[in-house]
């Protein structure tokens, strides 16, 4: 109301000067330049909200009539033969304003980074150019709903928009690699003490889980100075089938893992651990139970009872320093054993950073087996092609899990299918490696969905053995087929080499991938988790 009054004084007064005779000159030149400016400026300010007004009225027209049936405005009353067409321009115009709306919102959101942010940023311009062309995609997604109500024979209309746009007379790739800035790593160096053993304890969860957990004992083992005992199979998954574990000491150039069994044959049987220490104390010491303490027991191994360094609870880690770790886990013994860390939350970043925080000389530490690395790769070349994108759909087990999250991360399969089409028309990619769990019946329901300007997009999976493809030949010879494992890591395998990754949130397994993507330098300006900053549009009642 301020503003509208302050409007039309300003008017009043331009009205007014015009039709009021001219004054008197003043007494003296310098207060005449004043009184002029003074009036100049006011006569600009005014002029400036008329033109802003006039903008923004020429805009609500532009709007008005992109949206507007005109049919319904122009017809007479025996124009009922436009019912139909009516009917559903109503409906895309309804959407439309919905995503304009959403438009709005992102466009200011923008804008406001854009103030608060330090313009010499170089990460400033990259922000802002991946912005610029999601809502180029957005507007584009607004076009095909408007123009869709006017198509003929089924088929709808296609504006003429290249997504790949040029800035500055070079081509912007939405969905290029991202620039890891590696040499930036902040690491540490692993130099184990001659006779000094830490041995891994990993319990909590599947494979993907345990990975986690042995990624980060090896940090331990580094700070600690002491070699990694990968855990037995016995009492374990059999990491030597899933992991190249040679090519972790290779990177670093020295013996910093061994197998359980060299382990033993080191100790030559006299097998005990002299310090075991709990990183958890709750809901119970290092996580474990009595049944998993008989099977360590089975290996061979004595050990004196477990230990917490300090009240931990799992379900409610506490951020901790190197200073932390040293201070409690820095022992003298030849034999140290560490329970489950796998929800530690020590040094994050360091972590979690791109290569990991141990120096070494390759892009990763833990990666495939070599076997699964060239299966994934003679798979990719059969069936896929370099372009490509994966897409973890987690199902099974899954709806209950996420329900239990604020927000839910479990998404109706209409939605989903949604969700990867705008990731589909943006990586401008053919087709789709699906890695799911999920039944034939909600596979079907997203492949009739995911269907990109009239043209399913196809969702590839996994197929069963099949003597005659050869792809896969590596490992049946070595009597790695079939095993639950193996087929894990493989399908990580495939999506870690994508062009561009759809995960999971909430799961391990995407987490595992997102790993290895950034790594190996395969992660993509467009990769996301599932709906990204979406809810489900429907969330059923607990239990």
């Amino acid at each position: 109301m301020d503003s509208s009054s302050d409007e039309e004084d300003d008017h009043r007064n331009l009205v007014d000067n015009n039709h009021r005779k001219p004054p008197s000159p003043p007494p003296s030149a310098a207060f005449h330049v004043e009184d002029l400016s003074s009036r100049f400026r006011r006569v600009s300010f005014a002029l400036q909200k008329k033109y802003i007004i006039a903008i923004l009225a020429l805009l609500f027209l532009l709007l008005f009539f992109s949206i507007t049936d005109f049919h319904q405005l122009f017809s007479t009353p025996s124009s009922f033969k436009f019912d139909s067409i009516t009917d559903r321009m109503k409906e895309s115009e309804l959407r439309a304003i919905n995503l304009l709306y959403q438009q709005q919102q992102s466009l200011l959101t923008a804008w406001n980074h854009t103030l608060r942010t330090n313009a010499s940023d170089p990460n400033l311009l990259e922000d802002l150019k991946s912005s610029l062309f999601k809502q180029i995609s957005l507007n584009r997604e607004i076009q095909q709903i408007l123009l869709n109500p006017h198509s003929t024979g089924g088929n709808a209309i296609e504006p003429e928009l290249d997504l790949n746009a040029t800035l500055n007379g070079v081509v912007y790739d939405r969905c290029r690699t991202v620039d890891q800035n590696l040499s930036q790593r902040k690491t540490i160096e692993w130099n184990p003490r001659d006779g000094k053993f830490l041995l891994a304890i990993c319990v909590s969860g599947q494979m993907s889980n345990h990975l986690i957990c042995l990624e980060k004992h090896m940090f331990f083992a580094a700070l600690l100075n002491r070699v990694l005992v990968i855990p037995s199979s016995k009492v374990d998954y059999q990491y030597d089938r899933v992991v190249d574990i040679d090519h972790i000491n290779k990177c670093l150039g020295k013996k910093v893992v061994v197998s359980f069994e060299e382990f033993s044959n080191l100790k030559k049987g006299h097998l005990h651990i002299d310090k075991f220490l709990c990183y958890f104390s709750h809901p119970q010491p290092c996580y474990l139970d009595d049944e998993r303490l008989k099977k360590l027991g089975a290996l061979g191994l004595t050990m004196s009872k477990p230990e917490a360094v300090w009240d931990e609870d799992t379900r409610k880690p506490k951020k901790k320093t190197v200073q932390d770790v040293l201070g409690k886990f820095s022992f003298d013994d030849d034999v140290m054993a560490i329970g489950d860390v796998f929800y530690a939350e020590v040094e994050r970043e360091w972590v979690m950073q791109p290569g990991g925080p141990i120096a070494h000389k390759c892009k990763t530490l833990i990666e495939p087996n070599r076997l699964i690395l060239l299966t994934a790769q003679r798979f990719i070349q059969t069936f896929l092609g370099r372009n490509f994108i994966a897409l973890h759909f987690r199902r099974h087990g899954f709806l209950k899990f996420c329900n239990a999250k604020k927000p839910s991360c479990f998404y109706p399969i209409p939605q989903a299918a949604d969700c990867i089409l705008r990731v589909v028309e943006m990586a401008d990619a053919p087709i789709i490696y699906l890695s799911t769990d999920a039944a034939e019946s909600e596979t079907g329901l997203l492949q009739s969905l995911v269907v990109l300007n009239g043209r399913p997009v196809p969702l590839v999976i996994r197929p069963a053995r099949n003597s005659a493809e050869k792809w896969d030949a590596l490992l049946y010879r070595h009597n790695m087929d079939g095993d639950s494992q193996v087929e894990a890591m493989l399908d990580k395998t495939i999506c870690a080499m994508s062009s561009v990754f759809i995960g999971a949130p909430g799961s391990t397994f995407t987490e595992d991938i997102l790993r290895l993507r950034k790594d190996w330098g395969s992660a993509s300006m467009c990769d996301e988790y599932l709906c990204q900053g979406e809810e489900p549009n429907i969330i059923a009642e607990n239990e």
